[in-house]
């Protein structure tokens, strides 16, 4: 299937590992004209090396911490310049600390909500001009598979993750006009870095995982390319009637019915 993303603009945040490259990866192979941000400037400007050497599609890397309002007006200018527009926003952030709720103090609070939900907003009121140009757009968010099924330990993560649901839903009914549609991708388990911190303390990791793997239908972990497969038809003119919903990458593993 031609996804039609020749000459797109895509912009992929927390891009120099995990689900943020596999996504740049996926859009770069496609066609788009994909720009990355992290913090990590090396991390970035050697992802966006092997992409590009992979693809042999140009990648622009620039450094961002998206929970610094400065730093993600700074970071959308540069990237509108880069290419003249941008038709594609992949909001995603490394998530908060696992814990009980009793020792969360209002500055982890503070943190998680900067970069887990306040930073999503920014980026997506920062785009939508360049958006509304063009008269078409997509915007997805990488959130979590706890805002449909409990996940033990997560309650910063899950109550910032719901706010992006509730606001990507709000956001579909007004940019529908637009041709701007507004999805979220829920992982499940993939096996990423961020997957190993949400597993108990002291555990054998490859034991762990193992074990996670008997509650999920398909009996094994998820392959990042398999989540950036999704997030790629979300991207293409064919998602064009897609929006204000929320898609589950977990092989089964969720037990909710809606």
């Amino acid at each position: 299937m031609d996804l039609k993303l020749n000459n797109k603009v895509a912009v992929v945040l927390a891009a120099s590992k995990g689900l943020g490259k596999a996504i740049a990866t996926t859009l770069s192979a496609e066609g788009a004209k994909v720009i990355i941000g992290s913090r990590d400037e090396a991390e970035l400007t050697k992802t966006a090396n092997e992409i590009s050497q992979l693809t042999g599609n140009q990648v622009i890397a620039i450094p961002v911490d998206v929970s610094k309002a400065d730093e993600v007006e700074l970071f959308i200018k540069k990237a509108a310049e880069a290419f003249g527009q941008i038709d594609i926003l992949l909001n995603n952030a490394g998530g908060p600390p696992f814990d009980k709720f009793e020792n969360f103090d209002d500055e982890q609070w503070q943190k998680a909500f900067d970069l887990n939900l306040l930073s999503f907003a920014r980026l997506s009121k920062l785009v939508l001009p360049h958006m509304q140009k063009t008269g078409s757009g997509r915007i997805i968010n990488i959130i979590s598979g706890s805002v449909k099924s409990v996940l033990g330990g997560s309650v910063l993560s899950t109550s910032m993750r719901m706010g992006v649901v509730g606001m990507a839903k709000l956001m579909a009914d007004e940019l529908g006009p637009y041709n701007i549609t507004v999805n979220n991708v829920a992982p499940g388990f993939i096996l990423t870095d961020r997957v190993k911190h949400t597993l108990p303390k002291g555990v054998n990791v490859e034991e762990a995982l193992k074990e996670k793997t008997k509650v999920i239908p398909l009996g094994r972990i998820g392959k990042p390319e398999e989540l950036a497969a999704v997030v790629a038809f979300l991207a293409s003119e064919q998602a064009a009637y897609i929006s204000g919903t929320t898609i589950q990458v977990d092989g089964g593993a969720s037990r909710s019915i809606y």
